[in-house]
Formats: C-alpha cells, structure tokens, sequence
C-alpha cells in the first residue's frame, strides 16, 4: 500500500534543492550556449522541474529510466553527478558518455539511466524492452519513461502501451505534457486532448497530476509506483505541466503569447514550494539563499571540471561505432 508522504523539513528541502540544482544548471547551460562553449542543440527543462524531482524520488536505485531529448532534469534528479553532465555538454571525454552524446543523448549505466533519445516517442519501445528483460531475468525493479505529450502522436506510444498491458509489464509511462510538443498546441493536434482516456483503450489505469506542483506530483508518482510494484502492470501518470523557454535554441515561438507565459510563470514550481515554505515558517530566506550559494559553487566548478576537460583525440573516433563495410 501506499505511504503517506513526510513532509517534514528535511523532505521539503530536498524537494527545494532538487528543483533549485536543475534550473540554475539550466540557466548556466543557456549562458554558455550563448558563448558557444555547448553546441548543437540544447532542450531545457525551465518549469519542468517539479516533473522528475517529484517522479524520480519514488523510484529504487535498481529502476530503470529511459528519458525524452529535454533529460537534464532527470539526468539530475537520478543523481548523475553534475561535473560528468557538464562535461558530457561540452563534448569532453571526461563526460558521461564521452563527449559522444551530447545534450540529447544522455546515459549513464551505473544509475540505470537510459537516455536521452533524440526521436519523438522512440524512449517507448526501448522503455518496454528493458522491462521486458528485468521480468524475465526475475528482477523486481520498474521502468519509468518519461515522454512528451508529442509522443501521444507516435504508433510507438500505441505499440508499447499495447504491449506493456498484454504482457503485464511494471512500466511508468509519465507523460510529461506541456501543452505544445514542438509548436502544435494540444487541442489543435489531438481530437482528444486528455492524454489520460488514451489508456482506456489498452486498459491500462491512468490519472493525471498538476505537474507545477512537486508535492502533488510525489503524492501520485508514489501511488503510481505502488501501482506498478504490486500489480506488474504498466501505469500513466499525465504531468500537465508547462515550459517557460523555447522548445530549443532555434525556436521564434510564434505559436504563443507572451502573455500566456507570464500566466503560466506565475505557476512556477519553485517559486510556489518556496513561497509556501516560507509563509509557512518552515524555511527561512537564509537557509534558502544558502541553499542558492551552494548550488552556485557546484555549478562553478561543474563548468571548471568541463573547461580542463580533454577533447578525444581524431584516432578514437571510429571506437564504439559498429559499421558495416562493403566488401570491395
């Protein structure tokens, strides 16, 4: 059965950090884009937050994660360290991944992180194989797959959803919806909108949570993961949520107003945990500016690590790449 959540102290200040480490990461990544020290593409997670930090602390370190393009806060939350991801930013072998992923393609084996994918809906499939193979090797762990209401879009989405209920596989689907997939408003794509009554037809039980809420969000992704863990059968989990940047660096946003972002801002996860710990009398301004400082000097020497990290020299770079050669 499910637990009730402790929200002491101690709890809600984790909740705080966790929020706080992904946007002021985020927000230096996007200074840096700037100045040209991260290329290629960048997806940031700016009003997500309270999604993964909210999702991923009901999770055993035994489960899997396979994530979308926009990873940076799970990558985080899952408790990758800060230094490899930045190094992995900037394309420095010292990075998760050698420098060879990138923004998009986040991974880390040791902490069952398994993307970062770059294609819409393609983390579903590979979500349900991974379960697949833990039911088969005896394991109790989960899956949780993280994807954007974009996806819903996808015959994957349909697939592994399918699949997933037919062969009672414990997988968390969370949608992680923020209303415009690249620059497609929900209502303007989907017939139907609400992302939960897509379950039904693959009978797979699903609600939906406001996702600017991290508190609401753990309630849930708890009584989810409970869900998964008793029953061995896939779960939904709709995050209506809402991203205050751009879907990248080369979007114009043409698709929304201004206006509608500033409403949405007033939403902000970080800011509502903040303001209610505070009013509250369970955090005081100091410990949460402290709480700043200390994130501040991470951040600085996670762009230190990255900046005296080695770039992989031109005679490795066919090393882990399969290719198939025509005989001549």
């Amino acid at each position: 059965m499910t637990e009730k959540l402790h929200l002491d102290h101690a709890h809600l200040r984790d909740l705080l950090t966790a929020m706080l480490r992904i946007r002021r990461f985020e927000e230096k990544c996007f200074e840096l884009y700037q100045s040209e020290k991260i290329r290629g593409y960048l997806h940031l997670y700016d009003g997500e937050e309270a999604v993964s930090v909210g999702v991923i602390r009901t999770l055993r370190p035994d489960d899997a994660i396979v994530a979308t393009y926009r990873e940076h806060g799970q990558a985080l939350a899952r408790g990758i360290g800060m230094n490899v991801l930045m190094a992995e930013l900037y394309g420095k072998q010292e990075g998760c991944c050698r420098g060879r992923g990138g923004s998009m393609h986040i991974f880390d084996r040791t902490k069952r992180f398994y993307g970062g994918n770059a294609i819409v809906g393609g983390g579903l499939p590979l979500a349900v194989g991974v379960a697949l193979g833990d039911k088969m090797q005896g394991r109790t762990s989960i899956t949780a797959c993280f994807f954007g209401e974009g996806a819903v879009d996808e015959g994957s989405f349909h697939e592994s959803m399918n699949l997933a209920s037919l062969w009672r596989l414990p997988v968390l689907f969370v949608c992680e919806n923020n209303l415009y997939s690249m620059g497609m408003a929900l209502e303007r794509a989907e017939a139907e909108p609400d992302i939960t009554r897509k379950a039904a037809g693959y009978r797979v039980t699903a609600e939906a949570v406001d996702g600017m809420d991290v508190v609401a969000v753990e309630v849930a992704a708890q009584r989810a993961v409970s869900a998964v863990r008793e029953t061995s059968r896939p779960y939904l989990l709709e995050c209506r949520t809402y991203r205050f940047r751009a879907h990248s660096m080369f979007d114009a946003q043409l698709y929304r107003t201004k206006q509608e972002i500033e409403t949405w801002r007033k939403r902000d996860p970080i800011d509502r945990l903040r303001s209610w710990l505070e009013q509250s009398g369970l955090m005081h301004a100091e410990e949460i500016n402290k709480i700043e400082a200390e994130i501040a000097a991470e951040i600085d020497a996670a762009v230190a690590f990255a900046e005296a990290g080695t770039w992989e020299p031109v005679e490795e770079l066919e090393r882990f790449v399969t290719m198939d050669r025509v005989p001549q």
